[in-house]
Parts: structure tokens; C-alpha cells; sequence
């Protein structure tokens, strides 16, 4: 999902708390703030030697571990009044991919992406998901779906292509 199309969804439904679900049926607990929001210029050189560039918007979440009894979502309009003034210091890239980092005690340090999103009378819920790494290279480095299946056979050592 691009920046501005989440904007946009939370712009529709102000009135709702904002959920995050970060595995199936896992919730980013109430007691989370956003932390930082970052605008990331990737600028990169894969295993086949092709080049990339994109920017992406990453939007960090933390549960503070003093407010871990809290039951009170933030509300879409208080979301989208932080991201408003970050906004306002440091202009996001609207057509950028959004992401969501995020971690607890049982789930590691990742960058999630935004798989879907679903509502109900009272809360918005963001639905975030892993998106796996892959070999951009695949042609170049001819590798085929049963390579892909049996290892990262794109960057093996063996394969000639890094």
C-alpha cells in the first residue's frame, strides 16, 4: 500500500481506534505509540549486477512497557494528526510503499507491509504482513522454481552470478 492511500483510509475513518495486527489473529497491543516515521531512499545493486532505486515510507511502532495494562486504542484521528505534523518537518513521498516496523517478546524486529485492512463499528484494523525476500536476478542468474524451493540458489556461492 502507498503512503497516500493509507492517509487516505485513515482520513475516512477518523472516528475509530486504530489496530494493528501483525500476524493472524495478533494484535500490536493498545499500550503502542508511534516512535519515529521514516523516509527511506533504498538505492541498491542486486546479485545479477542490476541496479534499483525506490523510497518507502516506515512507520515504527512501540509498546511502552509502562502503560502494558492499557485497553485504549489510539484513535485513527490521533494517528493521523502525528503523521500530519511529521508531515508537516519532513514531507512524506505519497506514491512510496508504507511499512510498518514493529517487535515484541515473542515476534522479531520487522518491517511489515500493509496486506489489507478491515473495519467494524468501532476500530480500524491494519492488517500487516511479511513479505519474504527473493532473488531479483532470477534470469540472469537462471534460477528456477525448483532452485528457488530447494535453497537461495540465486546467491550460492556455486551459482556464479555475486
Amino acid at each position: 500500500m502507498k503512503t497516500a492511500e493509507l492517509l487516505s483510509v485513515l482520513k475516512q475513518h477518523q472516528e475509530k481506534n486504530l489496530l494493528f495486527e501483525y500476524a493472524e489473529g495478533k494484535l500490536v497491543g493498545a499500550n503502542y505509540h508511534i516512535t519515529e516515521v521514516k523516509n527511506i531512499t533504498v538505492d541498491s545493486v542486486d546479485c545479477g549486477a542490476g541496479t534499483d532505486f525506490w523510497k518507502e515510507t516506515v512507520v515504527q511502532l512501540w509498546e511502552s512497557p509502562k502503560e502494558k495494562d492499557k485497553t485504549e486504542y489510539m484513535s485513527v484521528h490521533k494517528a493521523l494528526s502525528i503523521l500530519d505534523r511529521v508531515d508537516a518537518i519532513k514531507p512524506m513521498v505519497s506514491d512510496a510503499e508504507i511499512k510498518f516496523e514493529y517487535s515484541n517478546a515473542n515476534f522479531h524486529t520487522a518491517q511489515l507491509f500493509v496486506d489489507d485492512f478491515s473495519m467494524d463499528q468501532n476500530n480500524l484494523t491494519i492488517k500487516l504482513a511479511i513479505e519474504k525476500t527473493d532473488c531479483k536476478a532470477k534470469e540472469t542468474c537462471d534460477v528456477t522454481p525448483k532452485q528457488e524451493k530447494e535453497a537461495s540458489a540465486c546467491c550460492s556461492p556455486e551459482s556464479g552470478c555475486c
